[in-house]
């Protein structure tokens, strides 16, 4: 017997269509208004499912981004550098237009048609999906500022990518990062101590710190500084910040350090002062968490698909593996407890992608006035669950694959480093729950758009039903009750109103058995609090072929 042979091992997953084998995501495509899409989308499906997109994606992941802050002479010059398979995935996206495909080509499902596209690459290499999503949500903000869109809209909308420090002007495109955040206010932007110095027309001076500046390679950033006015010390205003001027010179972006990241490892994300720095006034003084806000909703938007992407991720390479595993006498795929488990996060998976593709449609731009209502609130209740529920899936299904899932040569030990930062970034858990008691209190109309949708799955299951109508008392309460008293409750009125978007959708769109499944195991008197516990009778067949 040779101690060399290889046994009762599942082959590499390669060469697997991943938007064609991912029926959900197929069907949600056709269903919102994106058909037109499929032939690409089935050429991004193939594209990333090759052994060289893959590989190209452990390379980006293992050699992370090194910041040359100097020059050999002593000259600063803060330049990042990556791996070439970081820039050769970045100009692939790109090239496909899945930064914003959805802007250059607006239309019925063009979100959705964008959506599909991010969540594929981002399926397989994460990192890379930063910038993207940054590039994408930077447009309303752009479009604030005639003089500055008129300059930088054709650049953003391009399908070119050239990785080099140059003038904006004499590069094929651009992308986009961000600077909200500094380390005495986090999330409390307001607590900003950056200051911009008015130096003619619309051109400021800018001197701070930022405490996370994503993808600082970018070639522009959008960066929130006070301003003095005559009538207040701290008027809170954003600014357009470039990477090089426009005469070749680079502009003062002095590169502290680079953050030592759990996970998304291949972007970097950085530290950054300002001194001196040129920025160009993007809407109205004082008005900067305004200007900068649809920017926060669109990236906001962009967590809950990247989630779902990991969720797909995880379901797929688990059940590969469960399907070319055997273990006493019979494929891991035929043990009823591993056939729980991998039932269970499938569902987790198509009720996270049938929401995503829900809130893209709701954000084309023949979106009507209630479908901007939903969004509003419907977006920051993704947002909350669907990226919570992300970390424990991608631990569950790394479990499935035993030992090689904890192993770094396996995609899903990335994975489940990965997932945390879509919860945390653009507003962790309490940030999004009060903003959903805001959006309440605010746009009372985004409650009456966003229980409207809802009430469409209203008897389709009875289960369900009863969920609607104790999430709706929940919310009225609340909305009745004082600031804390509500605040006390926001996390739990959040994840209701998630569980009856998703319930709502699955009713409506997926298979009774997935549907019934997923209300059973998330809002049924039985339901429990791991993966695998689905209740007696569940039509588990039914839920792995569509996966």
């Amino acid at each position: 017997m040779s101690t060399r042979s290889v046994s009762n091992q599942s082959p590499p997953r390669i060469d697997v269509n991943e938007f064609t084998s991912n029926r959900p995501l197929v069907e949600g495509v056709g269903h919102y208004d994106a058909g037109w899409s499929v032939e690409q989308l089935t050429q991004i499906g193939a594209h990333v499912a090759t052994a060289e997109f893959q590989a190209a994606s452990k390379a980006a992941d293992r050699n992370e981004p090194e910041l040359v802050a100097f020059d050999p002479y002593g000259n600063r010059i803060d330049e990042v550098h990556y791996h070439p398979a970081y820039h050769e995935i970045i100009a692939s996206a790109v090239s496909y237009g899945v930064h914003t495909s959805a802007w250059a080509e607006p239309g019925p499902g063009a979100n959705v048609a964008r959506a599909a596209g991010f969540m594929l690459f981002a399926q397989i290499e994460p990192g890379h999906a930063c910038p993207i999503s940054m590039t994408h949500s930077a447009v309303p903000t752009l479009q604030l500022q005639p003089d500055l869109a008129d300059e930088w809209l054709p650049r953003v909308l391009s399908r070119g990518y050239d990785s080099a420090l140059a003038a904006p002007s004499g590069k094929p495109g651009a992308l986009f990062g961000m600077g909200m955040t500094e380390k005495q206010g986090g999330s409390d932007v307001r607590a900003n101590t950056t200051r911009a110095v008015h130096r003619g027309a619309n051109e400021y001076v800018l001197t701070g710190h930022k405490w996370f500046c994503s993808a600082p390679m970018s070639d522009a950033f959008f960066v929130l500084a006070q301003v003095s006015t005559a009538s207040t010390p701290d008027a809170l205003t954003c600014f357009l910040v470039p990477r090089v001027l426009e005469d070749g010179t680079r502009n003062v972006f002095n590169i502290q350090r680079l953050k030592d990241k759990l996970g998304n490892r291949s972007n970097a994300s950085a530290e950054v002062e300002f001194e001196g720095t040129v920025g160009y006034l993007t809407g109205e003084i004082g008005a900067g968490v305004r200007t900068i806000i649809e920017m926060v909703a669109r990236t906001r938007l962009d967590n809950v698909y990247g989630s779902a992407a990991g969720m797909r991720q995880a379901v797929a390479e688990a059940l590969w593996h469960a399907r070319n595993r055997r273990a006493f006498g019979a494929l891991l795929i035929d043990q009823p407890a591993m056939t729980s488990v991998l039932a269970d996060l499938a569902l987790e998976s198509e009720a996270a992608t049938a929401t995503a593709l829900r809130l893209a449609r709701a954000h084309d731009d023949d979106a009507s006035d209630s479908e901007k209502s939903f969004r509003r609130l419907a977006t920051a209740v993704a947002k909350y669950w669907v990226c919570k529920r992300g970390p424990q899936h991608a631990y569950e299904a790394m479990e499935c694959m035993g030992g090689n899932g904890y192993v770094e040569t396996f995609p899903l030990a990335r994975r489940y480093r990965e997932q945390p930062v879509m919860a945390i970034w653009e507003g962790s858990g309490n940030v999004i729950a009060l903003d959903v008691l805001r959006a309440m209190a605010r746009s009372p109309e985004s409650v009456t758009a966003f229980f409207d949708e809802v009430m469409l799955g209203d008897g389709g299951n009875s289960v369900l039903d009863a969920h609607i109508a104790a999430t709706t008392r929940l919310a009225r309460k609340i909305s009745a009750a004082d600031s804390g008293a509500a605040q006390f409750q926001a996390r739990r009125l959040v994840e209701d109103m998630a569980l009856a978007l998703e319930s709502s959708l699955l009713v409506r769109r997926a298979p009774s058995a997935i549907a019934d499944a997923f209300i059973s195991a998330r809002l049924g008197t039985d339901r429990r609090h791991e993966y695998g516990s689905l209740p007696a009778g569940t039509d588990f067949d039914a839920i792995l072929v569509r996966h």
